[in-house]
């Protein structure tokens, strides 16, 4: 009997080639090529200051005088007061989002997108069989320019963590590609806030603790990383040093968006919980504009300082906008012990998402403006 020792097998990592794709200043853009009298000119996409609109985008000219998305229209129109307000058109916004997403799939089956401006592509085999993620990222970019006439910004890296930092390096209308033996060098250079999950709350809190960069992270004690952040500690570790082993999941749809914080305090300013809270939910209603989605539910979250946690919802017609659902968290935190107990986590959330093509117009609450016509078209 003659035995054969099979040849052992060896485990072989597959480096990813990820593109994230991100059109630039998409809402303005469209309307800048649609109406050429508004190009070189500053724009903001929203709600009309008057009555208490959202900056929903902003031109690259607007950012100049550093009109962003999410700031009340108001103070748009302070910081840059020849701003040229452009009620949104979502139906428009949708059709063009429908074009660029079509040309994605024309490439690879794997697209993920995340809202309607931007989309992962894992472009490790592609249909044009381009064995350089950089000659995709190109093409795609020339295609949408010249199907669309607008411009998109590409970062090509070995995972999204990476790409998605890379699409945001050169915009706008760039191509910024981390190659695996330049990772190490791209990463020494980026601040905390770079990572992901860690937003201007989160930053401070880091700073606090004397952790400004990215490098600082990997260098941190973990007990006292974890102290600062809690279990948040666990993936920013991962992502300083650059792993990120997340797949592109392609016809993902969202259920729900929502924030929160774990203060390195027990928080005891009712008056500031508050303020916190109708930040946090206004956060996620930046995000279901930018999805091109509506929320029937917000729902807030806390944590007491002895780690009771409770939650609080309330559901009212669909809408994305900002004040209405920062006021309904509000509201659900004064439903709560928050005056009178310690406080050490806070959440909001939106839930009950819904296309507004699905529903009926009488059944829409206005996005940006509580007082203008301009709900988001059908």
């Amino acid at each position: 009997m003659i035995c054969r020792r099979r040849a052992p097998r060896f485990k072989v990592k597959i480096v990813r080639k990820i593109i994230h794709v991100d059109m630039d200043a998409f809402y303005a853009s469209v309307e800048q090529r649609d109406r050429p009298e508004l190009r070189g000119k500053a724009v903001a996409v929203g709600g009309r200051p008057e009555s208490r609109g959202v900056v929903a985008a902003a031109s690259y000219d607007a950012r100049r005088f550093g009109v962003r998305s999410a700031i009340p229209m108001s103070r748009a129109v302070r910081l840059c007061p020849k701003l040229v307000i452009v009620p949104p058109n979502f139906h428009k916004y949708r059709a063009v989002s429908q074009q660029v997403f079509e040309i994605f799939r024309r490439v690879t089956p794997l697209v993920e997108g995340l809202s309607l401006d931007e989309a992962y592509l894992d472009v490790t085999e592609n249909v044009w069989q381009e064995p350089l993620a950089m000659h995709v990222a190109r093409r795609i970019k020339d295609t949408i320019k010249a199907e669309t006439g607008l411009t998109a910004s590409a970062g090509v890296a070995p995972n999204k963590f990476l790409a998605k930092i890379a699409s945001a390096w050169r915009k706008p209308d760039g191509l910024t590609v981390i190659a695996p033996e330049r990772m190490e060098a791209f990463l020494q250079q980026l601040p905390v806030d770079a990572l992901w999950g860690v937003g201007p709350v989160t930053a401070e809190r880091l700073r606090e603790y004397g952790i400004t960069q990215l490098m600082d992270v990997r260098r941190a004690d973990p007990l006292r990383l974890r102290e600062a952040v809690g279990s948040l500690s666990e993936w920013l570790i991962e992502l300083a040093h650059g792993r990120d082993d997340r797949p592109v999941t392609p016809f993902r749809k969202s259920k729900s968006s929502s924030s929160e914080e774990t203060y390195s305090h027990d928080l005891t300013d009712f008056a500031f919980m508050q303020q916190e809270i109708g930040e946090m939910a206004r956060e996620n209603a930046v995000w279901l504009a930018k999805a091109g989605l509506l929320a029937r539910t917000v729902t807030i979250k806390v944590r007491y300082d002895d780690f009771t946690t409770i939650t609080r919802s309330d559901s009212a017609p669909p809408t994305c906008n900002a004040d209405a659902i920062a006021n309904r968290a509000v509201a659900l935190l004064a439903r709560t012990d928050a005056r009178r107990r310690p406080v050490r986590l806070l959440g909001a959330g939106v839930h009950g998402l819904v296309d507004p093509s699905e529903i009926e117009r009488d059944e829409l609450s206005l996005p940006f403006d509580e007082a203008s016509s301009h709900a988001p078209e059908r």
